[in-house]
Parts: structure tokens; C-alpha cells; sequence
């Protein structure tokens, strides 16, 4: 099950850091880690639906992880 949340993340990462650089073409992924410091990220729709989707999957692995 974890092997299987590591490549939906990797995954996800991956779709996420491709959609931005679409509109910031210069980010990088640790840019990611605070996308408000970017407009064009902070007010598209469609980067934080992408960006939430990461953060549901991380959530499920914390949330294993910890046994609950």
C-alpha cells in the first residue's frame, strides 16, 4: 500500500510541478512548497484543485502511517 501512495505522490508532483511551469515556467519543485509567492499559482483554479488532490494523497498516507 505504501509503494502505491509513493507513486500516486510522485505522480501527482510530477502533474503539479508540469501545470505550473506552464505558468511560471522558471519554478522549481521546492518553489512549489510556497506557491502563494506566485500570482499566476495563487489564482488559478486549476493549480489548487491539482495542489489539493497532492495534499489528500499525503494526508492518507500520514494517516496510515500512523495507524489511525
Amino acid at each position: 500500500m505504501s509503494e502505491l501512495l509513493d507513486e500516486m505522490i510522485a505522480h501527482q508532483e510530477n502533474k503539479l510541478l508540469k501545470l505550473a511551469r506552464e505558468m511560471v515556467p522558471s519554478i522549481t519543485k521546492e518553489d512549489l512548497l510556497q506557491p502563494f509567492d506566485y500570482a499566476e499559482l495563487e489564482s488559478s483554479p486549476h493549480f489548487r484543485y491539482e495542489e489539493g488532490i497532492l495534499h489528500g494523497i499525503l494526508s492518507v498516507k500520514a494517516a496510515l502511517q500512523a495507524g489511525v
